[in-house]
């Protein structure tokens, strides 16, 4: 079965007050529920643990920012694989919880670790649920976002495509209109990306391109769209004309 990993931003799953957009989510797993119908592996790499922990914990009395981070993480992340598992039960799918940090993806045992649990996981038509581990992930042991942890969790399983969901269209040309193909090497687009970064992610387009590229290098097709727009997984996934569309090596 082919495989496919979909990384999905904060700025798609959170509202504007941080807490979860529960319809987003639910759009999300029923598009991967139907992915799975239409013979695909899917694994999802989701933000938004921190959003959803700061959001229960607003009068939270830590002033220390990594400490006040991990609390953030380790509350908010049990609220969004409770969603998750509760979706993705009604359709009779299993899902798992995948916390990683970058030595997971450094070669050696905890790679052979971490590459064991998704192979046991997709043998089991289980869909995994990939973040980073905020709690015990600081500083060198930080993913620059989770677009970086969804291109090594891509390039680690052989997926066919990649898909990073933002809250953009894509990548945008300076006439403001959305580039739909990226030919393979062509680093031209990179000029007149903006380093702003926007709502309450990590990331920005510069690391989206970034991973774009590499995993279009590793052969894999990689794709940059607007997580807000409906069945836009199920359209990338049939061939459509969505987003930006990184063509691999």
């Amino acid at each position: 079965m082919k495989r496919i990993v979909i990384k999905v931003g904060t700025n798609v799953l959170a509202k504007t007050d941080s807490s979860l957009d529960k319809l987003i989510i639910r759009q999300i797993v029923v598009q991967l529920v139907k992915l799975k119908q239409q013979g695909w592996n899917p694994v999802l790499v989701s933000s938004g643990a921190v959003g959803a922990g700061r959001n229960i914990l607003q009068n939270i009395q830590i002033e220390d920012e990594a400490i006040r981070r991990q609390v953030f993480s380790a509350v908010g992340q049990t609220t969004l694989m409770k969603r998750y598992f509760e979706l993705f039960i009604e359709y009779e799918i299993v899902s798992a919880q995948v916390l990683a940090t970058k030595d997971d993806f450094t070669e050696g045992e905890h790679y052979d670790n971490m590459i064991n649990c998704f192979e046991g996981l997709i043998s089991q038509g289980i869909i995994p649920v990939v973040n980073e581990n905020d709690v015990v992930s600081l500083t060198e042991l930080m993913f620059t976002d989770n677009d970086e942890l969804a291109g090594l969790t891509a390039r680690m399983i052989g997926a066919d495509k990649l898909i990073i969901l933002s809250n953009v269209d894509g990548l945008y040309n300076p006439h403001q209109q959305v580039v739909h193909e990226v030919p393979y090497g062509d680093d031209s687009f990179r000029e007149f990306i903006s380093s702003e970064k926007s709502g309450l992610g990590r990331g920005g387009m510069h690391s989206k391109f970034e991973i774009a590229t590499k995993c279009a290098e590793a052969g894999i097709e990689t794709y940059i769209a607007n997580g807000k727009i409906d069945n836009v997984i199920l359209e990338i996934a049939d061939g459509q004309s969505v987003g930006t569309k990184f063509l691999k090596k």
